[in-house]
């Protein structure tokens, strides 16, 4: 069975195909590329949010455990350093992974980070997925 936001290759043909994942909703596979939709089954809202991070967050590995945890949690989105030495992104998926990953961000970190706060902005309920994965921005 799928988890809930894997798709198997086979859906990814040049055709439409539509099926249902478990507690998400409904995934459209066109020319290759996947877009998921607000679930009406669970009524889980897809949201998104920018955050922003402040303390020790640069140069040690901050961005890439974000990207894992993000990935872990099935959520999307990016994560990049600033010039003001803070770390800041977009997280994006159902609100329940989210909110884990906002719990995440102002509490644990990378091991060597040290946060000092962590800011969250524009939180919006969304119909569909902007990002196709969890990226770190260069």
């Amino acid at each position: 069975m799928f988890s809930d936001w894997s798709v198997r290759r086979h859906f990814l043909k040049r055709s439409p195909v539509c099926f249902k994942s478990r507690s998400f909703g409904a995934a459209w596979s066109i020319h290759g590329f996947v877009t998921i939709f607000r679930s009406t089954m669970s009524g889980e809202d897809l949201i998104s949010v920018d955050y922003e991070v402040f303390g020790r967050v640069q140069g040690v590995f901050f961005r890439k455990y974000t990207q894992a945890e993000g990935k872990k949690l099935g959520l999307v989105g990016w994560v990049q350093n600033t010039g003001a030495g803070t770390v800041q992104g977009q997280l994006q998926g159902p609100r329940s992974k989210v909110e884990e990953m906002q719990e995440w961000l102002k509490s644990t970190g990378s091991p060597k980070s040290h946060i000092t706060k962590a800011e969250f902005n524009n939180e919006k309920t969304i119909d569909s997925l902007e990002h196709s994965s969890f990226n770190i921005v260069k």
